[in-house]
């Protein structure tokens, strides 16, 4: 018996949405990942690196699986429940997490760290990353592309000027990197199919991934959550893509 969109909805509105672990969508969409790998890239660096720090953690779910970590390892993050919990994974495998605001400067001193990650940032302080990488240091880092998962944005919030479709373009992190003096080393960007095959999982990933449809409540959108609702039901799957871009850049020795 198919479920309900009440019942749909309901479950996906009280459900936590705290670190970034997204197995609760399992069976319920789909995203497909970039070529590059970035755990495992992001490990055969842990691996060779005496010292690593990783920006916007989250909940510390992706440094903790990419292996072994250098035994000088740290973390920031902003968000409290993600503070706690990346506290709790991190602190086991020797690694210690700090509450950052996520805006400059670093809570570190001046080169500090061979090896600087994050995944996924909300914003990227180049000029900061420089200055906590040691000379010949590396930053590594998978993020998020222009226009990524639009259809859905764009379901919701209507038709987005030019300019905050282009936002995130890899030409904007290559500018940055070298202006704080960084060299970019590798730069690779994909478009990814990503599949939503309930509302639940609509609801979901959007209560998880706020700043995709700003302040969006059930409440709000209910009428329109409907209508998809509708539309997956007679149409099957509704299909976006993300974006993705790599970047590796090192400071000079």
């Amino acid at each position: 018996m198919k479920r309900t969109f009440d019942d749909l909805v309901g479950e996906a509105g009280s459900v936590p949405v705290d670190g970034w672990d997204f197995s609760w969508l399992d069976g319920r969409a789909t995203e497909q990942r970039p070529s590059w790998g970035y755990q495992r890239m992001l490990g055969e660096r842990l691996a060779a690196a005496r010292s690593a720090l990783d920006i916007q953690t989250g909940g510390g779910e992706v440094l903790a699986g990419a292996g072994p970590l250098p035994r000088l390892t740290a973390a920031t993050e902003s968000w409290p429940p993600n503070v706690a919990r990346a506290t709790r994974l991190l602190h086991p495998l020797g690694a210690v997490v700090v509450a950052d605001a996520d805006e400059p400067p670093l809570p570190f001193g001046d080169e500090a760290f061979e090896l600087v990650s994050s995944r996924h940032p909300v914003t990227v302080w180049w000029d900061e990353i420089a200055r906590v990488l040691t000379p010949g240091g590396t930053y590594l880092s998978q993020q998020v592309g222009p226009a990524s998962v639009f259809e859905l944005v764009e379901y919701f919030l209507g038709p987005q000027p030019q300019e905050v479709r282009r936002a995130r373009h890899p030409d904007d992190a290559l500018a940055g990197a070298a202006a704080a003096g960084l060299e970019v080393v590798d730069l690779r960007s994909e478009r990814l199919r990503t599949e939503f095959h309930d509302i639940g999982a609509v609801v979901y990933f959007l209560r998880k991934v706020i700043w995709m449809v700003p302040g969006f409540t059930v409440g709000h959108y209910r009428d329109r959550l409907r209508e998809l609702h509708e539309r997956i039901e007679r149409e099957g799957p509704f299909v976006a893509h993300t974006a993705r871009f790599l970047i590796e850049a090192r400071k000079s020795d």
